[in-house]
Order: structure tokens, then C-alpha cells, then sequence
């Protein structure tokens, strides 16, 4: 089991930006191992949901760390649908201009405008990498690193535990660790075909998740879960192709001091 900070702070209040690693109202509020990991399950679950459950399928197109809304349990909610599309069984792929976020953006996409949910899986990859580091996904070292060169480059010289994020003060189960590792540098292999689907990215997380869980949690699997999934996701797809505001599931989102933000909503 992940052992947890000796002084964990509280959870913050609702509306206020949470950073991975990073300080929220002025005090240190550090997100643990098994807190990041429910967040990169939450994600995840989101994601296929997009890609298996929604008919047609929709591709997200810009799955960031800033795209991730936190609720006031630290839930985390896919948002921001401004740039997806959504394509039927019948499709292999759409060829439409490449679009994304630069350090997030699929090179197989990038190269043949040809986008398939496997684009997802690639982003998806790069805000795991953050997840572990607390790294923005183009490093300055002292010239521009992509993150899983670097990740690459951290391991050859030393051991996994030389790009984990200093704060977690090595309070982290380092089998879990390698393993969350190991399943993001395979969503950021440059083939699509290379890259496992979301499906078995939920899968390799929930394994991965502690044997407790807190009550916040027990939703998962249930109807009531999938409910909400299609209510958030629904409401806001239907907000981005009508052009209305999305006020309300607004976030704030940056960098300081080349520490990616993760933000929280005001709630569900």
C-alpha cells in the first residue's frame, strides 16, 4: 500500500487550483502517490468512455493536464471539447489538419493528418509522465527535451526513481510506480498500432489503485457513475458545437515554475 505524507494537508476547497506538485491559497497542499494515481484512473475511465461508450465515438484532441477538472473530492472529470470530433464504427480514421497542444500533440497524427482515438492514448501518456514528475512536457534542459526523451534519458543514467517528483518524499509503493511508468512510455510510442487502447489502460490502473479506497470511490462500476460520466460529458459537448458559455465548468490552469497545474472545477 502507498504510504501516505506524515502531515497531509486537506483536501482544498472547491474552485481552487490544485498544482501536481505545487501550493493552493498560499499553503503547501502536495497531491500523494494514490491521490494521482485515482486522478490518472479518473482520467482514463473518462477517455473510454469517449472512445467506446459514446455512439458516435468522439476523440478528445487536446487531453492535457489543464483539460482535467478536479472536483471538491479531487475527482477528476475530462473537459474542455473545443477541438474533438467524433466519427462512427465505419471509420479507420478521419484526415482532418493536425490540432492539439504543442509537448501533447500525436507525431503519428502530426505527420499523416490521419486521427484515430490512439491520438488520445499518445496525450494521454504525456499527463501520466507529468503525473510522476511534475515536469511540463517540454523541458528546458537548457534546451527543449521532449518529457519522455527525458524520462528516457533520467532512467539509462540512474533508476525510476531520479524522475518521480521530489515532493512525494519517496512516499510511493515503487512497484506501482514502475509499473504507471512502463504503461505511459507504451501510450507514447510513436505508432498508433504500438499503443494500447484505453480499455487497457483502465484495466493496468485499476489494478494498480490501493486495496482501500476511500467512500468517495465506491461509484465506480456502478450505473450511477456512467450516469454521471453521460451527464458532464453530454452537457459539455453539447455546449462546445451550440457555441454557448461554459461558464461553471470554467478552470485555471499554468505553469509556475515548470510544474504542470491540474485545476478543480466548482464541483459536480
Amino acid at each position: 500500500m502507498v504510504q501516505l505524507p506524515a502531515k497531509a494537508a486537506a483536501p482544498p476547497p472547491a474552485a481552487t487550483a490544485v498544482p501536481v506538485p505545487g501550493t493552493t491559497g498560499g499553503e503547501d497542499y502536495i497531491l500523494n502517490w494514490e491521490q494521482r494515481l485515482h486522478i490518472a484512473f479518473d482520467a482514463a475511465q473518462g477517455l473510454e468512455y469517449l472512445h467506446e461508450l459514446c455512439t458516435p465515438s468522439i476523440v478528445h484532441r487536446d487531453v492535457k493536464t489543464p483539460n482535467i477538472l478536479l472536483d471538491k473530492n479531487l475527482v477528476g472529470i475530462i473537459s474542455d471539447f473545443g477541438l474533438s470530433r467524433a466519427f462512427n464504427d465505419a471509420h479507420t480514421h478521419i484526415s482532418t489538419v493536425a490540432a492539439g497542444t504543442l509537448g501533447y500533440l500525436d507525431p503519428e497524427y502530426h505527420a499523416t493528418f490521419q486521427l484515430t482515438v490512439k491520438t488520445d492514448v499518445y496525450s494521454f501518456g504525456i499527463v501520466l509522465l507529468e503525473i510522476i514528475t511534475a515536469q511540463p512536457p517540454v523541458i528546458m534542459d537548457p534546451q527543449p527535451v521532449h518529457l519522455p526523451k527525458w524520462v528516457r534519458q533520467k532512467i539509462a543514467k540512474g533508476s525510476i526513481h531520479d524522475v518521480v517528483d521530489k515532493k512525494l518524499l519517496d512516499q510511493y509503493n515503487v512497484s506501482s510506480l514502475q509499473s504507471v511508468i512502463d504503461l505511459a512510455m507504451d501510450c507514447v510510442e510513436n505508432a498508433a498500432v504500438d499503443r494500447p487502447a484505453m480499455t487497457e489502460v483502465v484495466s493496468k490502473l485499476k489494478v494498480l489503485l490501493p486495496l482501500v479506497t476511500s467512500e468517495k470511490r465506491s461509484i465506480y462500476g456502478t450505473t450511477q457513475y456512467k450516469n454521471s460520466m453521460d451527464s458532464e460529458i453530454s452537457q459539455q459537448y453539447q455546449l462546445t458545437i451550440s457555441g454557448a458559455s461554459t461558464e461553471g465548468s470554467s478552470f485555471q490552469s499554468g505553469y509556475t515554475g515548470g510544474m504542470s497545474a491540474i485545476s478543480m472545477s466548482s464541483g459536480r
